[in-house]
């Protein structure tokens, strides 16, 4: 029977966190003490020092010599089970797809155990369970969240070679990646160059878009009489995609229209006017500087930039937008628009985002949207009415009239354009996707750049390393290094509540994805995952107090990574930011109700 000594010690355990987190949430809802860049800084913080930090404290003091094996088997056969489930579903159900797999697999699997479920089953059970969590969180680390980005990035590739290889992807034998390309999430334009083997198969070559890749050159005088040259330097539009949404329903970009000088001016701020525009190349972006219209010409399927086109990669919600239309000083003009420019830029960053690294990361507002590109029925998640960007002055250059649904015009080469064949009356498209070993060496290189740049990868398998070692022969870390671990692992707990609590201000909605939506979503991971648990608990013979810490760990709320990822690679960012948000809040008495119907 519980008693109230014991949940009074579950609430000492938990309500500092909560804290933590209402501290976070009124300093930016209530007393606006942190601007948006401010709390991207916190986050950064959390996500590259904080959050690794205190997993390696917790990891490195684990004996893993005496873990139980049980209580793991339990675990991994709840996740094992959930997801022959849900890949039986995607193969034979009209509505599976791979995105719901993911979505679904994360809600029902992957709790917060590191920051939630070592203290709320440190106050509910005693110190042991504490060990038993840390040895959740080291599988999730290790194997469950690598899984993760083998999904996504498995997804990744799939979209890239549908948009650009439709008709021969069965042909291809080969890829190679250029090394400064780390993930397929399509946050960044790509493009592929195809070359026939002799004995007539494709091998790929995966690189940036040529406008991603582009140089401004500046225009420099060497004196009074000397001629002007031409002078290369780094863009500070590098990365920089320049699209005109002409449909408030899909975010899917086409040629832009705007002037040249405003734009130039813009960008060089108060010393525009006292220098020159400059010309940039940006790929197959045609400029006229008479008109100063600028747009992408058409060109080969083949070679298009990645993600763009209707098959499946919109524009991230994550892309900033960079307008001048936009923002809190803006006047609006008698035509509608504001300042007199027309600009719409979605700027893809090319360097790794607190996103990609693993941690928690705070996104500047704005809805996540429910653009489900590449999903087989998008059209049950849009009965829910949420759009996924609307931008107003939607005119098209020259008074042309404006189509039906979006158009893209893409970038890129006619070097492939013989590989893709038009598809004659009465003929069939092709389906079929490159070999097993081809897609998965692929996959594995793209995954190995992600792990090696994620931070908690490294504290996870130093903890580890350090625990085999210190455990089987008695080594004590010394104590000017275990000190400065310390010094901000301790606070790695509470700066990661307090990240959330940001998070959690700067969104617009706590529920992100619609009610309906967001019943479900509560009921796989507070009621499915769950019973999940408890019967992989009881068929590998867990009884008592650890069949009750199975059960109690496996309803706690929904993780951060995961989220981290869905947000990184646009699969369903606000069913996971509702898991979270909503999560959090509700966790608490979910857990407390668990503990005590377990206890009688």
């Amino acid at each position: 029977m519980i008693k109230v000594l014991d949940l009074y010690h579950v609430l000492t355990a938990v309500v500092p966190l909560y804290v933590a987190m209402i501290l976070a949430y009124g300093s930016v809802k209530w007393w606006k003490i942190f601007s948006p860049d401010q709390c991207s800084g916190i986050n950064r913080f959390v996500a590259l020092f904080a959050v690794p930090l205190l997993s390696f404290h917790f990891i490195s003091s684990n004996n893993p010599y005496a873990m139980n094996y049980k209580f793991i088997a339990a675990d991994t056969l709840q996740k094992m089970v959930v997801l022959l489930v849900l890949a039986i579903w995607s193969r034979t159900s009209s509505r599976g797809s791979l995105e719901w797999s993911i979505t679904l697999f994360s809600l029902s699997t992957l709790p917060n155990t590191l920051v939630m479920g070592i203290p709320l089953l440190k106050g509910m059970y005693g110190e042991f369970s504490g060990s038993l969590m840390v040895q959740i969180v080291v599988l999730q680390c290790i194997i469950w969240y690598t899984l993760m980005l083998f999904l996504f990035e498995y997804r990744g590739a799939r979209l890239l070679i549908a948009e650009q290889f439709p008709d021969t992807a069965g042909s291809i034998i080969s890829f190679r990646v250029d090394s400064d390309i780390i993930s397929l999430d399509g946050k960044e334009p790509l493009q592929t160059e195809a070359e026939v083997g002799e004995d007539g198969k494709l091998h790929v070559t995966v690189r940036k878009s040529t406008s991603s890749r582009s140089e401004v050159f500046s225009r420099r005088s060497h004196g009074p009489n000397s001629g002007v040259s031409l002078t290369p330097r780094p863009s500070n539009l590098t990365n920089a995609e320049i699209y005109s949404l002409q449909s408030s329903r899909n975010p899917t970009p086409r040629g832009s229209s705007f002037n040249h000088t405003d734009f130039y001016s813009m960008v060089n701020g108060k010393n525009a006017s006292n220098v020159s525009p400059r010309q940039s190349n940006f790929g197959n972006l045609g400029f006229d500087e008479e008109s100063g219209v600028g747009g992408l010409g058409n060109h080969s399927r083949a070679n298009g930039v990645y993600g763009q086109g209707n098959s499946g990669y919109p524009a991230p919600p994550s892309a900033g937008i960079f307008s001048p239309v936009s923002g809190p000083g803006a006047k609006k003009k008698a035509n509608g628009t504001e300042n007199g420019k027309d600009l719409h830029m979605f700027v893809w960053s090319s360097s790794a985002s607190p996103v990609s690294e693993g941690g928690i990361h705070v996104f500047r507002g704005g809805d996540y949207g429910n653009d489900l590109s590449g999903v087989a029925h998008p059209k049950d998640y849009d009965e829910f009415g949420r759009d996924a960007f609307s931008f107003g002055n939607r005119s098209v250059p020259n008074g042309a009239a404006e189509p039906e649904g979006p158009v893209l015009s893409k970038l890129g080469s006619s070097s492939t354009a013989d590989l893709h064949p038009k598809i004659g009356p009465g003929e069939s498209r092709p389906t079929s996707m490159p070999p097993a070993s081809v897609m998965t060496r692929l996959i594995l290189i793209m995954v190995w750049r992600k792990l090696i740049r994620n931070p908690n990868t490294y504290s996870s398998l130093f903890g580890l390393t350090w625990s085999l070692v210190s455990f089987k022969w008695n080594i004590v870390m010394p104590a000017i290094i275990a000190k400065s671990i310390a010094i901000l692992s301790d606070a790695g707990l509470g700066m990661a509540m307090f990240s959330l609590g940001l998070f959690m201000a700067l969104q617009p909605k706590i529920i992100a994805c619609g009610n309906s939506i967001a019943v479900f979503s509560m009921a796989v991971r507070f009621l499915t995952g769950p019973a999940v648990m408890a019967a992989a608990s009881i068929a590998v013979g867990l009884r008592g107090v650890l069949l009750h810490i199975a059960i109690v760990q496996a309803a706690l709320p929904q993780g951060i990574v995961p989220f981290v990822f869905a947000k990184e690679y646009n699969v369903h960012p606000d069913i996971l930011s509702t898991g979270v948000i909503f999560g959090m809040l509700i966790a608490l008495p979910i857990t407390l109700v668990y503990y005590i119907l377990l206890g009688l």
